[in-house]
């Protein structure tokens, strides 16, 4: 007995609701945009500098315990991690103490990271800190850069990737999925006010990869049916393409959803901004492939004979490399 998601075979018409799937797509992406400019990023540490305490222990960590003695100090954004290396010694515990910068001040005074120190031996009084560091605004600065020139190259590169494997209709198709998937995870992250630092451009980057290897298995599945029924009107060919491939497309977003909700759950305070960024961007990666990569398609038209070559065409000679 085999567990199915959806019927072996479906006849759905994703194009019959096409102006108000993509209507919703363009109010989402106007409100995440206005929430952007207007709120902006609740940048973390990594983004808006700050000061990184290392504490050496006998004790187990417990990480709630070490937020309830820094609490009092109102220090804002804390962020604490515990550290895990296989050289450590059994009764070696070692966590990371990262503590945003103070209003005017490019890192917290030495009275404030003493204050600290005192807080945290309160747990336990033979604590040890190895190292105190402090981020500037300027390296920080050029953190936000270095994320913005990676996501927009890693778009890039899935620009060139799809357009050599294809059409240029297809890559502006899996382009705009693509573009549709990071502005909407930025935006909730905007509207929540959830904390956004190096990790969550991790998981854009991760979602961006994602979200085109789920874009190009319709579309490799459409460019199929395109050359086998030539007769048919390209809205039925990429209904049945997207149908075709349907079960694979929940299948696996299903099963990669169950472990990222485990994780949301069980997988602590350290992740959990990660693990929502990688859960949001699953579910509206899905949803681009279907409703924005193929009406993009639909809306642009795509050559129909693959077997006479367009002098207009570029880098086709890779469109039959496997992916």
């Amino acid at each position: 007995m085999r567990l199915k998601l959806v019927p072996s075979v479906t006849n759905w018409d994703f194009f019959g609701t096409a102006k108000y799937t993509l209507g919703l797509s363009t109010i989402f992406v106007v409100i995440a945009f206005a929430s952007f400019m207007i709120q902006g990023l609740n940048y973390g540490i990594d983004f808006r500098g700050g000061t990184t305490i290392r504490t050496e222990s006998t004790q187990e960590v417990d990480v709630a315990t070490y937020r309830q003695a820094l609490e009092p100090l109102g220090l804002g954004d804390v962020s604490i991690s515990e550290v895990f290396d296989p050289t450590f010694r059994a009764d070696q515990h070692v966590t990371m103490v990262r503590i945003q910068a103070q209003e005017g001040a490019e890192s917290i005074t030495a009275d404030t990271v003493a204050a600290v120190q005192e807080a945290l031996k309160t747990i336990d009084p033979g604590m040890k800190f190895p190292s105190v560091e402090s981020v500037g605004p300027k390296v920080s600065g050029e953190l936000i850069q270095t994320a913005v020139i990676a996501v927009l190259l890693a778009v890039g590169a899935m620009l060139i990737y799809v357009w050599l494997r294809f059409e240029w209709q297809f890559a502006v198709g899996a382009v705009l999925a693509l573009v549709h998937d990071v502005v909407l995870t930025l935006g909730i992250f905007s509207e929540l006010q959830i904390k956004f630092d190096l990790a969550i451009i991790a998981a854009l980057l991760a979602i961006v990869g994602y979200s085109i290897n789920d874009t190009v298995v319709v579309f490799d599945r459409v460019r199929e049916n395109l050359r086998k029924y030539k007769q048919k009107d390209l809205k039925e060919v990429l209904n049945l393409s997207i149908n075709e491939t349907l079960s694979r497309t929940l299948m696996t977003s299903g099963t990669t959803l169950l472990a990222l909700i485990a994780l949301l759950i069980l997988g602590g305070d350290v992740i959990r901004g990660f693990v929502f960024a990688m859960t949001w961007g699953i579910i509206v990666g899905t949803y681009s492939s279907v409703f924005v990569a193929s009406a993009a398609l639909l809306f642009l038209g795509v050559k129909r004979d693959w077997s006479k070559p367009d002098p207009n065409a570029v880098g086709n000679q890779f469109g039959n490399i496997d992916a």
